[in-house]
């Protein structure tokens, strides 16, 4: 019996500093590194996944650069996307304005591609300035598909969220 393989694009988006590039790495390399250095325009990390089905999947997964005069670039790098992640600072409390920015660049293409929300930093819980209802609220505002906490720097949760994507994917069939 041969083996179904997926390839899917996935775009890594937020504001600047919030931790794309760190989740990223800590997934892809298995490490963290504190002098991350700002990402200018676009990164890319592949990652190969296997489940238990015997179904693989690839994931592309492109790291979109969170300052703002850099944002222009992204509308260029969104097309044939199956997917995104959205990252929230869980430690600054987000603009809504940044956010249907976000959503609206990530959504350029396909009103309807699936979006995770990412609280990300929570092993710095004693500084979280945004509670999991507002978190929800933006989830459910933008029918994003699930909301997940991660810490880059302990690895808390960065393997379920990129699980959730490419799971809620295969399911769908829709790419």
């Amino acid at each position: 019996m041969s083996k179904k393989r997926y390839l899917y694009k996935i775009l890594v988006g937020g504001n600047a500093g919030v931790g794309k590039t760190s989740l990223l790495r800590r997934y892809v390399e298995g490490k963290f590194d504190d002098s991350t250095i700002m990402t200018v325009g676009v990164d890319f990390f592949i990652k190969e996944l296997e489940f238990d089905s015997g179904t693989e999947c690839t994931l592309q997964l492109w790291d979109f650069g969170g300052q703002e005069r850099f944002r222009h670039l992204l509308e260029n790098y969104v097309m044939g996307a199956r997917g995104a992640l959205l990252l929230i600072d869980l430690t600054r409390m987000p603009k809504m304005e940044k956010i249907v920015e976000w959503v609206n660049i990530i959504r350029l293409h396909d009103i309807n591609l699936p979006i995770i929300l990412v609280g990300t930093k929570f092993d710095l819980k004693d500084f979280v300035a945004i509670e999991d209802k507002d978190m929800l609220d933006i989830m459910n505002t933008f029918n994003m598909v699930g909301y997940v906490k991660t810490s880059a720097k302990t690895g808390h949760n960065v393997n379920k969220v990129f699980s959730m994507i490419a799971t809620h994917l295969l399911k769908s069939k829709k790419y």
